[in-house]
């Protein structure tokens, strides 16, 4: 299997509770990331590990990294767009309708797995 390749990471402060391996995007400043929950948010990285609210975390924001897969798993070459939890899902919805990408899965996965994904952050159409 693929492995991850570090690009840029930043270390922020977490505006959350962190699961490791899971997809970011920006709180409430410039210096803060929360768990991404929706196909809908912005999504900027993927955190490298657990952090608790207010404490220090990295997300790696360019780069091969490893994400958990959230339910109903991920076939490699698709966009990967983030579930209620921050977890890895495949994009999904109805015609004409724009969702955000973190990137795309590597390998394929089942719920649970981690896999590594290329961040590419985009907004494809479906």
């Amino acid at each position: 299997m693929i492995g991850q390749t570090s690009g840029i990471e930043k270390s922020v402060n977490a505006g959350a509770a962190i699961t490791a391996y899971t997809i970011g995007k920006f709180g409430a400043n410039d210096n803060t990331m929360i768990p991404a929950t929706s196909n809908a948010d912005l999504m900027f990285g993927v955190f490298q590990h657990d952090a608790g609210n207010g404490s220090e975390v990295r997300v790696m924001l360019t780069g091969i990294s490893r994400l958990k897969i959230g339910a109903g798993g991920i076939v490699r070459g698709s966009p990967v767009t983030a579930d209620a939890s921050g977890q890895g899902v495949a994009i999904t919805g109805a015609a004409g309708t724009n969702v955000q990408s973190i990137g795309i899965a590597m390998a394929t996965g089942n719920a649970g797995d981690i896999v590594p994904v290329l961040i590419a952050p985009s907004r494809p159409q479906q």
